[in-house]
């Protein structure tokens, strides 16, 4: 009699999930983090950080909490929430940023700059081949090297200001020795900055790496710590404004004066509407809408990918979609993305070069992938629609 066993395929995707257990998960550094943390409180985020900070953080002057995030990059954190993740630092608290990507925005208020050279590499049968070394530069670690076999990318901190920031930790990949663990002093607290989260991933933690991560954590103090997983967007955080969405209504009921207008303004509205009931005139008929078939045989296909669970599959129409708009709107060959289209396609859009070079290695990246996330098809979907949104000409 014989008995086939189906193994359950490995997962090589970085996803970073703290609730994952697949080797690039971040489900043990997580669920270890109290004892890093002298069994302090550890809070996971249900909210956006903001979201946080502004019902919870109420004495300005306290000596709060840590902050740490861990993921390939902090899409979320932008904006008037990043403004108030950096204030909550300023006035004495500590964050801890391990990602693949930081926002040029973040890069402009700490003043470094990143360099990745293998930015074009994410397939995983590529990223296997990066391998190299980590060690930190505090002596009380004696300065033990690290050996990291698979998905080490070559990033690394380029330039940083030398007047407030300590380099805490190097890489040598290929005989070449680059920082990649910094503390970037900010009014009373600091931000811990590292370009290598792989590191804190299951994998290496299980590798017998993990007295890296380990050590690395060590220098944010024994307090409460606030871990972000990054899943909610900020109800007081706008994707494309610094202002807050505070409900109209709201403001107007927080003013007696507006308060009373706006009663007054529904009551004759009332009014108007009791006294017009009665028709003045025959009925207009209803000429029914033209039904827009493309629509909705679009939507029938688009539903049909997402419940097959087909991300890539999503991800591969967008990709078409936006191709075929910037060829239509213009008239650009969209047959080599290479310098010379990003150049072409910023002049002609009205868009940054680093904007829209952003948007186009994601196209890469993602066009290379065998398969794709959810969030990775939430994040291509937001860069084109914003990339569209934002300007005139598209």
């Amino acid at each position: 009699m014989m008995t086939f066993v189906q193994c359950k395929k490995t997962n090589w995707y970085e996803n970073y999930r703290e609730n994952d257990k697949s080797p690039f998960g971040t489900y043990i550094i997580y669920n270890e983090a109290d004892k890093l943390f002298n069994n302090n409180e550890v809070i996971y985020l249900k909210e956006n950080i903001f979201d946080y900070l502004a019902e919870n953080y109420v004495d300005i002057e306290e000596n709060y909490a840590n902050y740490i995030c861990i993921k390939s990059s902090a899409d979320k954190l932008h904006g008037i929430g990043l403004k108030d993740l950096l204030d909550f630092v300023y006035n004495g608290n500590d964050a801890f940023l391990a990602l693949n990507y930081f926002s040029d925005e973040l890069k402009e208020i700490l003043e470094f700059e990143t360099q990745n050279s293998d930015k074009t590499i994410f397939a995983p049968v590529n990223l296997k081949k990066l391998k190299g070394e980590l060690y930190l530069e505090n002596n009380d670690f004696d300065k033990q090297n690290f050996s990291y076999d698979r998905n080490l990318r070559k990033n690394f901190f380029e330039s940083y200001n030398d007047e407030k920031t300590i380099v805490l930790g190097t890489q040598k990949i290929l005989n070449v020795d680059e920082p990649v663990f910094i503390k970037i002093y900010h009014g009373k607290g600091a931000v811990y900055l590292h370009t290598q989260p792989i590191v804190f991933s299951n994998y290496n933690l299980l590798n017998n790496n993990y007295k890296y991560a380990e050590n690395a954590l060590s220098y944010l103090p024994n307090k409460k710590t606030l871990w972000d997983p990054q899943v909610m967007e900020g109800d007081f955080a706008s994707n494309n404004s610094s202002e807050s969405r505070e409900s109209v209504f709201k403001f107007f009921l927080q003013n007696p004066s507006l308060k009373w207008s706006l009663y007054i303004f529904f009551f004759g509205l009332l009014l108007f509407m009791l006294f017009n009931a009665r028709r003045k005139q025959r009925p207009i008929p209803i000429i029914p809408e033209l039904k827009n078939s493309t629509v909705e045989f679009t939507h029938t296909i688009a539903n049909l990918y997402l419940r097959e669970n087909d991300h890539k599959g999503l991800v591969d129409k967008k990709i078409q979609y936006f191709l075929e708009r910037v060829r239509r709107k213009y008239y650009i060959n969209t047959n080599n993305l290479n310098d010379s289209f990003v150049k072409s396609l910023a002049l002609k859009s009205g868009k940054s070069k680093t904007a829209t070079n952003y948007l186009i290695n994601t196209i890469i990246s993602l066009n290379k992938k065998y398969e794709c996330t959810q969030d990775e098809l939430y994040r291509l979907n937001t860069l084109i629609d914003n990339f569209f949104k934002l300007n005139k000409n598209g």
